[in-house]
């Protein structure tokens, strides 16, 4: 009717929610949508990895890399939080070099470790969202 299929008018409606979403949440709540992204993007890849379907794989596994790399690194304030940012800042590290050999070695091992890592991460980061809001 106007030009666009209903899919492609379906997901410009999304993208308005998620970016009204992001426009809308604390700095507390951006973290966690960056864990869920990450965790998200991961899971597909191991989807894609059991499938043998290469091509989302790797999209998928670095996706998972630059919202850890991109996101949540950079989110790190290492003056302010000490010890704590420059220990997450290492495992941060750590996460992109595991997910980048499980996608050269095709090692679900390897993402599911970071997949359980960022989920930890996450729930703790979720625990204390009342002190943050109180």
């Amino acid at each position: 009717m106007f030009g666009t299929s209903y899919p492609n008018r379906a997901s410009a409606y999304a993208r308005v929610g998620n970016q009204t979403s992001v426009e809308s949440a604390s700095p507390h709540k951006l973290i966690l949508m960056l864990y869920d992204g990450a965790l998200l993007a991961l899971g597909t890849a191991t989807v894609a990895m059991q499938n043998k379907d290469i091509p989302t794989k790797g999209k998928s596994i670095s996706k998972g890399i630059d919202i850890i790399m991109n996101g949540l690194k950079v989110s790190l304030d290492i003056e302010a939080g000490g010890e704590l940012a420059e220990r997450l800042d290492a495992l941060y590290e750590y996460m992109a070099d595991r997910l980048l050999h499980g996608n050269l070695h095709n090692n679900q091992a390897a993402i599911e470790e970071v997949i359980g890592l960022l989920g930890s991460l996450r729930e703790a980061w979720a625990a204390i969202e009342s002190q943050v809001q109180g």
